[in-house]
């Protein structure tokens, strides 16, 4: 059986959670005799390797074939969600890898046209949903006033709001800078809701933008619910998300594994200092700042704060941790090779996940608790599906800085609570699991 996966970017530039799942299954099928293929793309303004429309490679044995987004530009908004010039690059590629079976992770930079081509070929498809993409256009479930959000009001007057406040953040914004500011931009996303249905000659930026907005979630739900034959969810939350928004594919809970060392983590002395860690992306809604902030409240000398990640992706976010991060024992390491997570866990003696959107299962997480590391994280749905309160972590109040820093207090001022946590902390699902479950959903294609 020839099973091609699409993923919206690959290693190994990219190298987080989808990604890492994507590899995971392509490995695992590989190793059970299966031809396979991913395919993936290259953002729009990232740099590519040569100047084809198509490149191949191999990574840890896998072939790949990457998309240069950047020969094919868009100007729209419905082209973020529906581009209409991939339709012959994947009708050219699939009458190449001829698959039995397509295994969608992540539809950004391929599109939901992918779907439309692939019900035109009749190619077994199924999905794995690991965000919001498929009815929120941010991705994340959050509002342009910071809340959290549910999904697309009757007006989409809420999906234009978040659009609107992103331009407005952006270089050449224009006029549409006045949209900076949650209530700013959701007076302006109703303003141009109400002028985009009066009787007048539909035309220009304006009507368009509406409507690509507006149409998205319909556009998307048609498609999902007419080729997706099962869609696969890590949490239970986000599967009933993708179900109250419209999504009718049949689904199943599979939780992601992760392949690490899972030795008991080392004994901790009295004189040992609670090393407080970070992994992931040091970006907002990741809530890099919150920790940072609740870390600099600690006393001097309670704790250490490490922080894993990219410092580059983010410059003006990265300025502001750097003013902020003035505790002496904060620390930004950087990234480290996926090998090495076993060893950066096993000196973490608390990882703190703050997001402030709803993650779905973060391997991060999975590898903490794998390797006996309690974990801090956000109440938000998903993680907490997670948790064990006092058994292998604790939870506090999204968003909030203040709760944040209480429950720091109660794992580093008495320590010896936090490193009985390590013995009670454990997650045994692999990948191996994860990818004998997915691969029996294909059933007799």
């Amino acid at each position: 059986m020839r099973i091609a996966l699409f993923v919206h970017c690959f290693f190994p530039i990219h190298f987080y959670g989808t990604e890492t799942y994507t590899l995971e299954l392509a490995r695992h099928y590989r190793d059970a005799g299966y031809d396979i293929t991913v395919v993936s793309a290259i953002f729009q303004g990232e740099q590519a390797t040569g100047s084809a429309l198509l490149f191949r490679y191999e990574y840890q044995g896998i072939p790949v074939v990457t998309i240069n987004k950047n020969l094919i530009p868009h100007s729209r908004v419905k082209e973020t969600y529906y581009q209409q010039e991939m339709r012959d690059v994947f009708a050219r590629l699939l009458d190449e890898l001829r698959p039995d079976v397509v295994h969608v992770t992540h539809l950004i930079n391929h599109t939901a046209v992918l779907l439309d081509v692939l019900k035109q070929r009749n190619i077994a498809t199924y999905v794995t949903f690991t965000d919001f993409f498929g009815f929120c256009l941010n991705n994340k479930l959050e509002g342009a006033d910071g809340r959290l959000c549910h999904g697309p009001s009757a007006s989409r007057s809420n999906c234009v709001a978040c659009h609107l406040k992103a331009v407005a953040a952006s270089p050449g914004a224009g006029w549409l800078r006045h949209a900076q500011g949650a209530g700013r931009a959701q007076a302006m996303a109703v303003a141009l809701g109400a002028l985009s249905r009066l009787s007048i000659p539909r035309q220009g930026p304006l009507h368009g933008l509406v409507d690509d907005i507006v149409q998205r979630p319909d556009i998307l739900a048609g498609l999902f619910n007419g080729v997706y034959r099962t869609a696969v969810a890590p949490t239970r939350y986000l599967a009933s998300a993708y179900q109250r928004n419209g999504i009718r594919v049949p689904l199943r809970i599979i939780h992601f594994g992760v392949d690490v060392d899972r030795r008991p983590k080392p004994q901790r002395t009295s004189q040992h200092v609670p090393v407080i860690g970070f992994i992931g992306q040091v970006a907002p809604h990741k809530g890099t700042d919150l920790l940072i902030a609740a870390f600099n409240r600690l006393p001097k000398g309670a704790a250490r704060l490490r922080i894993y990640g990219q410092t580059d992706q983010d410059p003006r976010y990265m300025k502001q941790l750097d003013a902020m991060a003035q505790h002496g024992a904060t620390e930004f390491a950087g990234t480290f090779p996926q090998e090495n997570m076993a060893d950066v866990l096993a000196e973490i003696d608390l990882l703190v996940i703050p997001s402030r959107w709803y993650e779905n299962s973060p391997l991060v997480l999975l590898n903490a608790l794998a390797t006996h590391t309690p974990v801090l994280m956000a109440d938000v749905a998903g993680m907490t599906e997670f948790l064990e309160p006092g058994v292998n972590g604790l939870a506090f109040e999204r968003d909030s800085a203040e709760d944040l820093y209480q429950r720091l207090c109660d794992c580093v001022l008495k320590p010896e609570g936090l490193y009985a946590m390590a013995h009670t902390t454990h997650y045994e699902r692999t990948s191996a699991m994860m990818a004998n479950e997915t691969l029996a959903l294909y059933g007799n294609v």
